[in-house]
């Protein structure tokens, strides 16, 4: 049944479904395969853009300026937001390596850009 349903509706079923189960709902048919694959790019692409602006929230306390007691726990939390972020961002790249979805040999190397 699942392989049979319009395009539009696999897009918003594909968009909806968590991080940890995207790729399990490529094995449906060529057309999930393509949608999930969609997905996971643009995932990608996001946790990368947020993990840019994390990152340039950070940069006010490099100053040196700030109340140590407050740095100390913001620097925590920022920290653990970032490896969160990474974390998630190349468990989807993992699962996308692992199941063919990166066709094009270069997409493989955005993982170097994380670090």
């Amino acid at each position: 049944m699942l392989d049979r349903l319009p395009v539009e509706i696999v897009e918003r079923i594909v968009a909806k479904i968590p991080d940890t189960d995207l790729i399990a709902a490529s094995k449906v048919d060529s057309m999930w395969w393509q949608e999930v694959r969609q997905e996971a790019y643009k995932r990608w692409k996001n946790y990368a853009t947020t993990i840019g602006h994390v990152q340039a929230l950070g940069k006010p306390f490099e100053k040196g300026n700030i109340d140590w007691i407050s740095f100390e726990d913001v620097n925590d939390f920022y920290k653990r937001w970032i490896d969160r972020l990474t974390e998630d961002q190349l468990y989807i790249m993992e699962k996308m390596l692992r199941n063919g979805m990166v066709v094009d040999p270069r997409e493989g190397n955005h993982r170097a850009c994380i670090k």
